[in-house]
């Protein structure tokens, strides 16, 4: 046995691990990080990463397809999903070599192993024993499924999608949310028969309504099928594959059912019951400093209950690691980070909904805009539909940007500006948005929601 002493043990080497890692070396301490698998956790592996160089492949192929309509004589003859594959996996190849060099340099010593937390104050990581003044607890978070529902075979979740060497001709997805509809985008634009099938009222239930409006029209124009409102019963498997029988008593025919219900804290089997931490179905409850019921044990990203964001991990990173620091950090509140759907069309937000805002502030305390994408010269040159809508309390700020259409994730960092500086529409509107650019949509719904439009109605 080897006993090691640091300023602060981190278990858990993904995106919220490694950030309050290099951040707390970055103030002085000394930082031991504990992964069992590889560092980048999920989003460099299994998540963000990979699936976005999916969706890129998937862009090609549908610019492919449009090619011939703006003059360019090209042809659309196919997927090889192999190159596709090794295309992906040279990306995420090339950040995690990165990534293990950054720690090397930063000076952040790692150790390679399952850890669990055998103190308030100490980790075991095999025959090592990992001391330190504080503890922070990152596992991340494991693709879920629903009781009774076994993965095997052509039941699949997110990560055996990005593995498969194949291309399905039908699939059917369980979940309307984020991972859902970036796969029902990927496959469909390599040609695969898509139907997703979503508990709730709408695709993408948790963005602004008239959003997920939009996306359903573009999704059906796509030729994506899906049922709504309508709950999973069962699933059986043959040798012609999966048959998904609905509560409605539809019966869905596919090669594979993705199970995409979302994702769930890895914590269980880390130590917490004997130390004493408290989860609440798994996840691990924290005051404001993010710090648990145990003084000194700290708890960040995808096991805080909330978002389940890389950008919210490496937040969480940060800010612990300059609390612990006694740099009395800020916090962006959940409501306020920005999130992206990266499906075609792209869905970003930040901040109150309409129906959200008016719960807050009061019906009457607020006044919307919307600016529709057809207006905008870089939006037609692209060739995508959408809307900019803005949020704002009367006589106020901005509290909520709500977007659809290609491309608009790239504004979503303006968006967050607006919303966590409360910037008024009066301010925005009066600010130079550069022509021609999707940008402008932001700077024309601003001039909207200020009473002086340039380019809308």
């Amino acid at each position: 046995m080897s006993e090691h002493n640091f300023d602060l043990v981190v278990l858990g080497g993904g995106s919220a691990g490694y950030a309050a890692a290099i951040r707390a070396v970055q103030l002085g301490s000394t930082v031991a990080l504990v992964e069992k698998d590889k560092l980048g956790g999920t989003c460099l592996h299994r998540g963000c990463v990979p699936t976005k160089a999916m969706l890129h492949a998937a862009e090609l192929a549908d610019n492919a397809h449009e090619a011939a309509s703006v003059g360019v004589l090209t042809e659309f003859q196919g997927v090889d999903i192999e190159k596709v594959n090794a295309f992906r996996e040279g990306i995420v190849a090339s950040k995690f070599k990165g990534l293990q060099g950054l720690l090397k340099a930063k000076g952040v010593t790692v150790f390679q192993g399952e850890g669990k937390l055998v103190s308030p104050t100490s980790v075991q990581v095999g025959d090592d024993t990992l001391t330190g003044k504080n503890v922070v607890l990152a596992t991340g978070s494991f693709s879920r499924s629903l009781p009774g529902l076994e993965i095997s075979g052509n039941v699949i979740t997110s990560e055996q999608a990005l593995e498969l060497t194949w291309l399905p001709n039908r699939v059917v997805i369980l979940g309307g949310g984020v991972i859902g509809l970036e796969f029902a985008s990927v496959w469909r634009s390599f040609g695969v028969e898509v139907t997703i099938v979503e508990g709730l009222k709408h695709l993408a239930p948790a963005e602004e309504e008239s959003v997920s409006k939009q996306l359903e029209r573009a999704y059906k124009k796509r030729g994506i099928d899906f049922k709504l409102g309508v709950r999973f019963k069962g699933v059986t498997q043959d040798d012609y594959g999966v048959h998904v029988e609905l509560e409605s008593g539809d019966v869905l025919d596919a090669d594979l059912l993705l199970v995409a219900v979302g994702r769930g804290p890895v914590t269980a089997g880390i130590g917490l019951e004997e130390v004493g931490v408290t989860t609440d179905r798994g996840f691990v409850p924290v005051d404001e400093t993010l710090q648990t019921n145990v003084p000194g044990v700290y708890a960040i990203g995808d096991i805080v209950p909330g978002l389940q964001l890389a950008h919210r991990s490496y937040q969480h990173g940060i800010f612990v690691a300059e609390q612990i620091a006694g740099l009395n950090p800020v916090q962006v509140e959940d409501i306020n980070i920005p999130k992206i759907t990266y499906s075609d069309p792209e869905i970003a937000s930040v901040g109150y909904s309409e129906v959200k805002a008016k719960e807050k502030f009061g019906d009457d305390a607020i006044s919307t805009a919307e600016y529709n994408l057809a207006g905008n010269a870089k939006s037609s040159i692209l060739g995508t539909s959408g809307t900019v809508k803005l949020v704002r309390v009367n006589d106020g700020p901005i509290v909520g940007v709500h977007m659809i259409g290609g491309r608009v994730g790239e504004l979503v960092s303006e968006a967050q500006l607006i919303v966590n500086w409360e910037a008024y529409p009066e301010d925005v509107a009066h600010l130079i948005h550069a022509h021609p650019t999707q940008g402008e949509t932001i700077g024309e719904a601003a001039r909207l929601l200020a009473g002086v439009p340039l380019h809308a109605l």
